[in-house]
C-alpha cells in the first residue's frame, strides 16, 4: 500500500486540518490517475521509515536531509508558499526566540547560554542557526549547551519552563502556534530573524516514474486551487506551490560550508 505523509508540520494544534488536507490531496491524485491513493497519512514511523520507503507516494521533508542524509532516497516535487511573516514566496526562514523576560538585545548578548534545539539535521533549528551564530563563536563555541529537544514545540516549551534560554523556530511553526494555541508562544519573543532558504518540499520516492511525478505534481497543484479545501489551506497557511530546482536548496550546504570554513562546524 502506498502511503502519505506530512511530518513535518503535523502538530496538534492543527490536526485536524492536516487530515482534511491529506483527503483533499488523495481525491486530487485519484483524479490525476493514482489510484491507490490513501485518505489518510502514515504515522507513527520514524521520518527515515517514511522517507526512505519504497511505498512513499508523497511527504515533505526538510531542505536540508533533502540534499544530504535522504538524497537518494527523495525526489523534489513542488516548494508550498506559506502565508505568515517570515515567508516570502517560496522562502521561509527562523525566529531566533528568547524568553518574553530575556533582556538579550542582541545574538552577541546570547553568548554563554543554553540553547535548545529541535534536531541536528534540521535547517531551520541547527543549521541556519549555526550559520548564523558563527561569527560570534570563539575557538569553535558560543553557547554553554546545546540541548536536543526533537521538536520545535518542545524547544519553545523548554525556553518557557526556563529550561533553555534560546531557540531558532521555523517561522511557519511559529506562525502555525501562534495562529492556533496562541498561549503556546506567549512566553517568548523573537530576538531576530535568520537568512531565508527554500521551504520544505513535497517530495516523492527517488523510484518514482517521470509520469508519476508529472501526476503528483499536477495534484498538489489542483488541491492548491481547489475551493473546497480553501479553509483548510488557510488553517495550514498554505497559499501555493512554487516550482524550484533542486540546486536552489544548496543554499543550505553553502551555509554549512561556510561555518566549517569560518571554524564552527558543530553548533555548540
Amino acid at each position: 500500500m502506498t502511503q502519505i505523509s506530512l511530518p513535518m508540520y503535523d502538530l496538534p494544534c492543527v490536526e485536524a486540518a492536516t487530515n482534511a488536507w491529506a483527503a483533499g490531496l488523495a481525491r486530487a491524485l485519484v483524479q490525476e490517475g493514482i489510484l491507490d491513493a490513501p485518505e489518510q497519512l502514515t504515522r507513527g514511523k520514524t521520518v527515515a521509515e517514511l522517507w526512505r520507503s519504497p511505498d512513499l507516494l508523497l511527504s515533505q521533508t526538510c531542505g536540508y536531509p533533502l540534499i544530504t542524509a535522504f538524497a537518494i532516497d527523495l525526489s523534489l516535487l513542488l516548494a508550498p508558499v506559506y502565508a505568515t511573516p517570515g515567508c516570502e514566496g517560496a522562502d521561509y526562514r527562523s525566529f531566533i526566540v528568547v524568553h518574553a523576560d530575556n533582556a538579550a538585545a542582541s545574538l552577541e548578548d546570547l553568548r554563554g547560554t543554553r540553547c535548545a534545539i529541535n534536531g541536528q539535521t534540521s535547517q531551520s533549528g541547527m543549521n541556519v542557526l549555526r550559520r548564523t551564530i558563527t561569527p560570534f563563536a570563539r575557538e569553535g563555541r558560543f553557547f554553554s549547551e546545546v540541548i536536543v529537544s526533537g521538536k520545535h514545540p518542545a524547544s519553545i516549551a523548554m525556553i518557557a519552563a526556563g529550561d533553555a534560554d534560546v531557540a531558532a523556530i521555523d517561522c511557519v511553526t511559529y506562525g502555525l502556534m501562534a495562529r492556533h494555541e496562541p498561549d503556546s508562544v506567549a512566553a517568548v519573543r523573537i530576538l531576530t530573524e535568520t537568512q531565508s532558504a527554500p521551504s520544505l518540499p513535497y517530495v516523492t520516492r527517488h523510484s518514482a516514474s517521470s509520469d508519476l511525478s508529472l501526476r503528483l505534481v499536477s495534484a498538489l497543484n489542483r488541491a492548491a486551487e481547489d475551493p473546497d479545501l480553501a479553509s483548510v489551506r488557510d488553517d495550514l497557511l498554505i497559499d501555493s506551490f512554487a516550482v524550484l530546482p533542486l540546486a536552489d536548496y544548496d543554499i543550505m550546504m553553502d551555509m554549512e560550508n561556510e561555518a566549517v570554513a569560518m571554524g564552527y562546524p558543530v553548533l555548540s
